[in-house]
């Protein structure tokens, strides 16, 4: 690892941090949004090893929000791209792109090698809680991002275990599906209680009737929901940033500065 490359890195963090870092092995479950983002951080922060998992595509429509998605990269698989994107950033990483599905047959070859974290960054509630439900049953560390779709204001995104979440659909749904199956607390989760109207049902659950708002993504429905780059982005970071301090095993946070009595 060439040291100029994380000086800003060392400089705030100490040598020792970095050093730290690019020793660490993180497993990414979904390249899109919110995982592109989050991939991106800590690539730039110096970790050294990757994981990453996503059975998808590049396409049209995730050009708004996702930093892997360009014109020169549409119609390639996102973990390839964003392996690339990655070892652009830092050619000394290693990096493991799997064209997988999160499910009950490969979940535990995605989190196999014992990974220092797993970072969820998946849209779907079933692979979602199949993937959360493994890491915790397993004793593995992981950070999860509930729903970035539908906000428009970044500023009401909060980080939180997913016990205490409250205003988001999606970490509901996640938080009903885990306690029935005896996971509890210690997933740590970015989400946002701004207010949406919506449901979050897989498209192929039975109860999920609008399908004029899904479209056939590699075979498999997908629903079709309004999204930000500047809120997704905000998801994204924040997760990078729980990663962070998961993999350093301290927070990263700073004080509010005093403001004296009649500043403004």
């Amino acid at each position: 690892m060439e040291p100029q490359r994380f000086l800003r890195i060392s400089r705030l963090l100490g040598e020792q941090k970095v050093q730290s870092l690019s020793e660490r092995f993180v497993v990414i479950v979904g390249v899109g949004a919110v995982g592109s983002y989050c991939a991106e951080a800590l690539a730039r922060s110096g970790v050294g090893r990757f994981r990453l998992v996503d059975f998808d595509t590049v396409g049209l429509t995730n050009v708004n929000r996702q930093l892997i998605a360009l014109t020169s990269t549409l119609g390639r698989l996102k973990v390839e791209v964003q392996k690339e994107r990655i070892l652009d950033i830092n050619p000394a990483a290693s990096v493991e792109a799997l064209e997988l599905f999160a499910g009950e047959e490969t979940v535990s070859q995605i989190c196999g090698g014992e990974p220092d974290l797993i970072i969820d960054a998946i849209d779907s509630l079933n692979p979602k809680c199949c993937l959360l439900r493994y890491a915790w049953e397993h004793g593995l560390s992981v950070v999860s991002s509930m729903g970035a779709a539908l906000r428009r204001d970044p500023a009401l995104v909060r980080t939180g275990d997913l016990m205490d979440t409250w205003g988001c659909p999606l970490a509901r749904q996640v938080r009903t599906n885990l306690r029935k199956r005896g996971v509890g607390r210690g997933i740590e989760t970015v989400f946002s209680p701004e207010l949406v109207d919506y449901e979050y049902l897989d498209p192929e659950d039975e109860q999920c009737s609008d399908f004029n708002e899904q479209i056939l993504d590699r075979g498999r429905r997908r629903r079709v929901l309004g999204s930000l780059p500047t809120v997704t982005g905000v998801f994204g970071l924040n997760l990078a940033h729980l990663a962070l301090e998961k993999l350093l095993g301290e927070p990263l946070r700073g004080e509010e500065a005093f403001r004296p009595s009649g500043r403004r």
